[in-house]
């Protein structure tokens, strides 16, 4: 079986995260992703951020929107069972430890985020223990294709391990001990939480932006305002 982690804040959750989701789900032929909000995110300010368990509930509503979602797609509280900060070192290795041994696991995780991972605790730990799938940022902050291969492979030298080195017979970047990192494009959406979160507090429609039960939500509730 092949399954995914997908972690961040999902504040809120929109439909280009939809998009990633089913893209990877496909390009990669993995049976299992797992939406996993943050609790307490080390990295951002919880200025602005809705409390989790509204953050949880409108992931909910949103993969029951799509009915073909609903089989291979699974929204995860561990992170909210944990106390303190939301580390993903945990988080891998909780699933590590509940999934069946000859799963093969992969940590989903945008360009931007994964070009800060060696801020994040036990960062090294992750390239040990994960191989990861490295999206293109979605609101087109960086280049596609060979652009995104370079950027990668830099920060993978200067960052982690000058060992990496790009492999064309497997597409991704391979080392002699850490785990692979391979970068997967997605067609861009110019969608994002800061975006939607802006919109809201300025009392314009964010239809187009999340699913219709997202946006009821959040009128409903009052997030954002």
């Amino acid at each position: 079986m092949r399954a995914g982690l997908f972690g961040g804040t999902f504040n809120p959750i929109h439909l280009g995260h939809l998009r990633a989701v089913r893209k990877v789900r496909e390009g990669f032929g993995i049976n299992k992703i797992y939406i996993i909000p943050s609790a307490l995110p080390p990295h951002k300010e919880s200025n602005g951020l809705a409390d989790v368990q509204d953050r949880i509930k409108m992931i909910h509503l949103a993969v029951s929107d799509y009915p073909a979602f609903m089989k291979s797609v699974v929204v995860s509280d561990v992170e909210l069972k944990r106390s303190g900060p939301s580390y993903t070192i945990d988080t891998v290795r909780h699933f590590k430890s509940i999934l069946p041994e000859d799963t093969i696991l992969y940590l989903i995780i945008g360009i931007d985020a994964f070009l800060e991972i060696d801020t994040w605790k036990s960062y090294m730990d992750l390239f040990m223990l994960i191989p990861f799938i490295v999206m293109t940022r979605p609101c087109g902050e960086y280049n596609y294709g060979s652009a995104n291969k370079k950027i990668v492979g830099d920060y993978l030298k200067s960052r982690i391990s000058v060992g990496y080195s790009f492999s064309f017979s497997h597409s991704c970047y391979v080392h002699d001990e850490k785990k692979p990192v391979f970068i997967f494009d997605v067609t861009p959406m110019n969608i994002s939480s800061t975006k939607i979160r802006r919109l809201v507090k300025q009392g314009r429609t964010i239809k187009s932006l999340v699913p219709e039960k997202v946006e009821s939500f959040i009128n409903v509730r009052g997030l954002y305002l």
